[in-house]
């Protein structure tokens, strides 16, 4: 593998503002990571991101060399033409910034596009900026299309590199073989190297998964708020929140093949709450069955759904 110092530079002088001369030895940050590029159905990532840097003072202290990490063939990069000339370029980019939330805490960022190659080495990067600026927790979020109705509380799964970090969290699925992340594998990685590290990724009805459901970015911010104590001013998108959710409701009362969908989810996702005894899939309650038990029992109402 190349250097991994190879592709990105620090902002000395930036570091220095924010985390100090000698980052490891302060107070330590949290890593937040969501890239575009994999799944992140209803944007909720991108929503979420989007939403940290415009609420949030923003300081860049690293950037990546996007040039050596993106196949531009592959997804060309918009650019303007006006009239007679390019007048503007999409250019991609890969940074980490370091934010300062609502309580004064500070945390870091990395966002841009998700690199097409030289993975390990940009995981190699990021846990070398993890071990420099004495990162305490890297958390990465994102949705994934689900068989749920957009009018229960959303559910969402956690995974990290050691059970304490997602043992408040119910696990609905066993053993799966999925495409990989970036995301993913720095989580694997940064396990290895005995890093906590974990992930929140929010369960977005499937109906909704190509449109921007601001619900989902804001489950997925409120269980970042949960899993670091961080602030996050997540009542800043309630009222699009709301927005968001009259519209659905105004287009599936429009449609009645997708009126059926959602009243047929909505039976499923009730008879399997009836069965866990709880309405709430994100709720704590001691007296729930065992993960497996959950697992499993989602998975037949899923699968009798995909067989209607």
């Amino acid at each position: 593998m190349l250097d991994p110092q190879g592709i990105y530079e620090v902002d000395d002088e930036a570091l220095a503002r924010t985390l100090g001369d000698e980052p490891a030895t302060s107070a330590a940050p949290v890593l937040v990571h969501a890239l575009q590029g994999f799944v992140d159905a209803g944007a909720a990532g991108e929503i979420a991101v989007a939403h940290l840097l415009e609420r949030f003072t923003v300081t860049r202290l690293v950037t990546f060399d996007a040039d050596q990490l993106v196949d531009y063939r592959s997804r060309r990069p918009p650019m303007t033409f006006d009239a007679d000339r390019w007048t503007e370029y999409d250019e991609p980019s890969l940074v980490m910034d370091h934010l300062i939330d609502d309580e004064g805490a500070g945390f870091l960022l990395l966002h841009g596009v998700e690199p097409d190659v030289q993975w390990e080495r940009v995981v190699a990067a990021v846990r070398e900026l993890v071990e420099r600026f004495g990162v305490s927790l890297t958390i990465g979020i994102h949705g994934i299309p689900m068989g749920v109705p957009h009018t229960r509380p959303l559910s969402l799964t956690a995974h990290g590199t050691r059970s304490g970090l997602v043992e408040d969290y119910t696990s609905f699925f066993g053993r799966v073989r999925v495409p990989g992340s970036l995301g993913a594998l720095l989580e694997l990685r940064l396990g290895q190297t005995e890093h906590d590290a974990l992930g929140v990724t929010v369960h977005v009805p499937h109906y909704l998964a190509q449109s921007r459901y601001v619900p989902a970015a804001v489950v997925a911010l409120q269980h970042l708020e949960k899993a670091t104590g961080l602030a996050l001013g997540t009542e800043g998108l309630s009222e699009a929140a709301g927005e968001a959710q009259v519209e659905v409701a105004e287009l599936v009362s429009q449609n009645d093949e997708v009126a059926a969908l959602v009243h047929q989810l909505e039976e499923q996702y009730d008879a399997f709450t009836r069965s866990v005894g709880r309405t709430n899939l994100l709720a704590e309650d001691a007296s729930l069955p065992t993960a497996e038990e959950l697992g499993a029992e989602f998975e037949r109402f899923l699968a009798q759904h995909d067989d209607g």
